[in-house]
């Protein structure tokens, strides 16, 4: 079915619906639009969206070591499950692809291996059985492809889509690492399942009819897992061109994993957040790159950085701050062109985070002869550290050491400072803490609907990279590595898509709500000594508007005991409970629905592992749910807690008993709200015990 889309420049590019093949751009107007909408088998009118990306020791750290090895099958339904990957390509030469051990290739899989600018088919093997790319719609609003500066195929040029898909499924290597940092063995999440990449993301953007062109192909190649660490703004679900073709993958039993954002900490600001949508938020690891700022008052401050090469004279240097060596208003940010040669020579620089990318703030430093940088976090990002390949001697430092290394600069006659790289260290704790950059709820477009659904690690992640880029992705930067450590909620994604998969191999009947019910309710919000995880942004307790249902655990995921399982149906009854017309239900479904008139609809209904109540007012809230039992016959008693006293919450019945496996029992909540606190939110939990599983619910109250 056709199904056309709306570039930025107000005309009209066509499109169909089943592979989105462009028929020749043309100019069509807003009216000439509107008059499609009468033409037989077209479903919509949508305006293109442009999407930007989310930017090995995750197994251990996950508990996936060799004494879990007999939980997950190394052969048959393991290597069977394919995980499908959307965003900017492949570097198929890293050994994250060796196919040494594999079979061969499923005979469900349908896929091909697409050839194009420095890609042949020949590239893909029985790990990465399948490469496509998608430029049509890129192509239409933004003019052809400069296949001088990127392929023009499936082969990645920027590095992000190979450090995700490995992320995700990569096999086996040993001896990776980074300019020296993070040695070990790395490995995918599912490093025994295949690979197939969709390249939707050019220099330019990704382009929301390229994504849908690219999941529709996907579901006919029969993917098992779909992960996408992109995103955009936040719109209702039949604009949001990933939400619609989500659907369509879940429909066909297709777990879609997508990455929450980075726009944290700020509230209300993720992305993919449609119920059929996992949506992961990212945490940190407990490893660390120390890098040492010394001052010349004696104060050393502790920060983080992978600068790999020579090291900085054994002395103290002149330091400067960058506002004071600029003739911009805002020099301090080390913005390109805006330091005086003259006055940062042979000096560390003190330069201060935000708006440009912080190696590039490294490369002007050095650009303008500056030995080495010290760069400070602001309240923007508070006590995070990331770390990053500088190319020259650098180190970031949190906010609060920040602003004392800035008054020492700014006030000594004599300021002096020197920068010494430490390594890596392993055991940082408290481990994990939710990111300051990973995006926030509550959920902007449906409220009542908690997002994110759960973090992963996202920070500082060590992962696959192209060949074609240096660790930074600077001009300047001619270093070429095998493996980049990176960090985003597009790092956190792609271990939830990875997990999925092991899930799907072990349980293959699995839905996809059903797998992400039984990575919610598994998760945990607590540390080993019982205190809450904590929020790197506030150094307080996370909440689920942060961390979701927790940070997930795999290897209690494969037995969660209960699940909270979803139909297509239940989605449908979904968009009816949100006063959806039936035009733009068919827009989301392509189907015709008519919602039932004498029915009640429930957003609070929707048989989600959590809960989220939006008080207007005083009163009742009632939620009903519906669980099966997956760990055979059992007596589930229930636990509440809240944390306060003008929210009573109660569930009925308390106690469920299953008598055989796969059996349900549906319960009601009821929120009883005594007294409206505007402006406050409040958490809690429910959890369902039969003495051997924990089922857990968060519970996220907020007053609008």
């Amino acid at each position: 079915m056709p199904r056309v889309l709306l570039p930025p420049s107000k005309e009209l590019t066509s499109f169909t619906w089943r592979d989105l093949r462009c028929r020749r751009p043309s100019t069509t107007t807003l009216t000439e639009a509107d008059s499609l909408m009468t033409q037989p088998g077209v479903i919509s009118v949508l305006p293109e969206h442009r999407y930007e990306l989310h930017t090995t020791r995750t197994p251990l750290f996950l508990g996936l070591d060799e004494t879990t090895a007999d939980l997950f099958p190394e052969t048959g339904s393991y290597s069977d499950v394919v995980v499908g990957v959307l965003d900017t390509g492949v570097w198929p030469e890293s050994k994250s692809y060796s196919d040494d051990g594999f079979g061969p290739i499923p005979s469900t899989w349908k896929g091909i291996c697409e050839v194009g600018t420095n890609f042949t088919a020949s590239l893909c093997n029985r790990k990465l059985i399948g490469a496509r790319f998608f430029a049509r719609g890129y192509e239409a609003t933004s003019g052809p492809i400069d296949e001088s500066k990127e392929s023009r195929s499936p082969r990645d040029d920027d590095g992000h889509g190979t450090h995700t898909s490995s992320t995700a499924a990569g096999s086996v290597v040993e001896g990776a690492n980074l300019l020296g940092f993070a040695s070990g063995t790395a490995r995918g999440m599912a490093p025994r399942a295949r690979v197939a990449v969709y390249k939707v993301c050019w220099n330019g953007g990704c382009f929301s009819s390229d994504i849908l062109a690219a999941i529709d192909k996907a579901i006919d190649d029969n993917v098992n897992v779909m992960s996408m660490s992109l995103g955009g703004g936040v719109s209702d679900y039949y604009r949001d061109g990933v939400a619609i073709g989500a659907f369509s993958a879940m429909e066909r039993g297709i777990l879609v994993s997508c990455s929450a954002g980075n726009a944290g900490p700020g509230t209300s600001t993720l992305a993919n957040v449609a119920p059929w949508i996992t949506t992961v938020g990212a945490g940190t690891l407990d490893r660390d790159f120390p890098a040492l700022a010394i001052l010349g008052n004696g104060k050393n401050f502790t920060g983080v950085s992978l600068y790999k090469g020579d090291a900085l004279p054994d002395k103290l240097l002149p330091f400067i701050y960058a506002g004071n060596a600029s003739n911009a208003t805002n020099g301090n940010l080390c913005m390109t062109g805006t330091l005086i040669p003259e006055k940062v020579k042979g000096k560390i620089v003190m330069c201060d985070r935000g708006v440009n990318a912080r190696v590039q703030k490294g490369a002007v430093v050095k650009a303008a002869g500056g030995a080495g940088m010290i760069l400070a976090n602001t309240a923007a990002n508070g006590e995070e550290l990331v770390a990053d390949a500088h190319l020259l001697p650098a180190t970031t430092v949190g906010e609060k050491a920040g602003d004392i290394i800035r008054h020492y600069v700014t006030t000594d006659p004599n300021p002096t400072a020197s920068v010494l790289i430490l390594g890596t260290v392993v055991g940082v704790k408290p481990s994990p803490v939710v990111a300051a950059f990973s995006s926030r709820g509550p959920n902007s477009i449906t409220p009542n609907i908690l997002k994110p659904d759960l973090i992963a690690p996202g920070v500082n992640i060590l992962a696959a990279w192209t060949g074609a880029e240096g660790p930074t992705g600077l001009a300047p930067d001619t270093r070429r590595v095998q493996f980049n450590i990176i960090s985003g909620t597009s790092m956190s994604c792609p271990h939830v898509s990875g997990l999925a998969a092991l899930l799907k191999a072990v349980h293959p009947e699995w839905s996809p709500a059903a797998i992400r019910s039984a990575l919610m309710t598994t998760s945990y919000n607590t540390y080993q000594d019982g205190k809450p995880l904590l929020d790197i942004a506030t150094g307080k307790p996370s909440t689920p508007f942060d961390h979701g249902a927790g940070h997930v655990s795999p290897t209690t995921a494969i037995n969660p005991g209960l699940i909270y399982d979803l139909t297509t149906e239940d989605y449908l009854d979904f968009l009816c409970a949100l006063n959806y017309s039936s035009s733009q239900i068919r827009s989301i479904s392509k189907r015709n629905v008519t919602c039932d008139p004498s029915k009640t609809y429930s957003v609070a209904d929707l048989n989600y592992p959590s809960f989220a109540v939006n008080v207007d007012d005083a009163g009742a809230y009632k939620y009903t749910r519906t669980v099966t039992s997956v760990g055979g016959a059992g007596t589930y008693s229930v636990k509440v807690t809240s944390e306060t006293t003008g929210v009573k919450i109660s569930v009925e019945p308390a106690v469920l008993n299953f008598k055989e496996a796969n059996e349900k029992k549906s319960y009601t909540v009821t929120f009883t709200v005594d007294s409206k606190a505007s402006g406050s939110n409040s958490f809690g939990s429910i959890e369902w015990s039969d003495g051997k599983h924990v089922v857990a619910s968060p519970v996220a109250i907020s007053w609008t």
